[in-house]
């Protein structure tokens, strides 16, 4: 009901042990303590009536036979029942009736009388309850009771955290911890004279200051403890968001690596066909030339040949690809016979200054880079007379 308006709602968890059976609450006034109870109580019974509780996921709850509450002031005038009558008989009605199966709430245990006596019999009710493994949560101001805790198989003392700069509670549950009343802050808060306050300071006995001091200790502690796990919490969050951009960058640039080699792949493969294209052209080109040089009857048309040859030639180089049987420049000599890169053998006739070659090709004289051609044992293929 509360969720979604403007009270901030603070959830609370809660386990027990195999060996634990009482959960003693303590803290100071206005600080959940009979609301945790009460929560505890209802989200069993609404568990075991079929309605689904208000509670997180992987929660377990046990199925109780008996639920027992002792919550508030029963006094009647009518009765004539005091405060504490009240307590005693709802008190006296649990110890008769609970068992292993049943769920004890108590709120306040051993209020309403002498302090001294109203913790003694709170804590051997407590107690029998535990030697019954009766789960039973109780709440309580007595600072005798609290040291139940750390004398009692099966006892845990809880406590809902309160603020001591500003005096206001956080209702957080820690549990194996004693809470503090702040009695004597909330006083000086709420304006009691302080001449007042010192008296009743000077009045607390040492083991009570003692133990308020342990308390004050721990809480400080509890606290360093929990800005810590935030703060750990909110690094550990910032590394995982820093890693999971740093894999999403890594992803965007393997795919762009991956997009840039299969673009230099097709280029690859589109300039490898290109130039296959241009060989075959020249090669066409040359062998027509070839044998329009074979056939030539005069001088002119011999020319052209040669011309439509050299040209074909420059077009091969331009490519920039030589044929895959190319092994490289290598020193050649007058007489050498060659394979040019149209497949045509020939002989050196002359070697120029920059290192290309006057190869004659039947009757025809071609001008070839050095790199271009590749030594051939093969004979010459010579023009037959007609």
């Amino acid at each position: 009901m509360l969720e979604g308006g403007d009270v901030v709602v603070v959830p609370f968890d809660l386990e027990l042990a195999r060996d634990e059976w009482t959960v003693l609450v303590s803290g100071p006034n206005t600080g959940g303590k009979t609301v945790l109870i009460k929560a505890v109580g209802l989200a069993c019974l609404l568990a075991q009536s079929g309605v689904i509780p208000p509670i997180g996921p992987q929660s377990r709850l046990p199925v109780f036979h008996e639920v027992f509450a002792d919550i508030g002031d029963r006094q009647s005038i009518a009765a004539s029942l005091s405060t504490f009558s009240a307590h005693v008989a709802a008190v006296r009605d649990i110890l008769e009736r609970a068992g292993p199966a049943s769920l004890v709430l108590l709120d306040e245990i051993g209020s309403g009388t002498d302090p001294a006596e109203g913790a003694a019999l709170a804590a051997a009710t407590l107690q029998a309850l535990t030697r019954r493994h009766a789960v039973t949560l109780a709440t309580t101001h007595l600072g005798a009771l609290k040291k139940l805790g750390a004398e009692t198989v099966g006892i845990v003392n809880a406590s809902l955290q309160f603020d001591a700069e500003t005096l206001t509670p956080t209702y957080r549950l820690l549990k194996g911890v004693p809470g503090r009343s702040y009695g004597l802050a909330i006083a000086r808060r709420l304006g009691v004279p302080a001449d007042v306050l010192g008296e009743a300071e000077g009045a607390v006995p040492d083991a009570e200051r003692a133990l308020d001091v342990l308390l004050a200790a721990v809480e400080g502690r509890a606290h360093e403890q929990e800005a810590r796990a935030i703060a750990l919490d909110a690094a550990e969050v910032a590394a995982r968001e820093r890693a999971a951009e740093l894999e999403s960058r890594l992803a965007d640039v393997n795919e762009r690596e991956r997009a840039l080699l299969a673009r230099e792949r097709a280029l690859d493969k589109e300039a490898r066909e290109r130039a296959r294209a241009y060989l075959l052209e020249a090669r066409k080109t040359v062998e027509a030339a070839l044998g329009q040089a074979r056939a030539a009857v005069d001088e002119a048309t011999a020319k052209q040949a040669r011309r439509m040859v050299e040209e074909a030639i420059e077009k091969t180089k331009e490519v920039g690809l030589s044929d895959s049987r190319t092994v490289g420049p290598k020193a050649y000599k007058v007489g050498d016979r060659v394979r040019t890169g149209t497949n045509a053998v020939g002989t050196v006739l002359e070697i120029r200054d920059d290192g290309e070659l006057v190869v004659q090709v039947g009757s025809v004289r071609l001008i070839v880079d050095s790199a271009n051609v590749q030594p051939s044992d093969s004979p010459t293929v010579r023009r037959s007379d007609a």
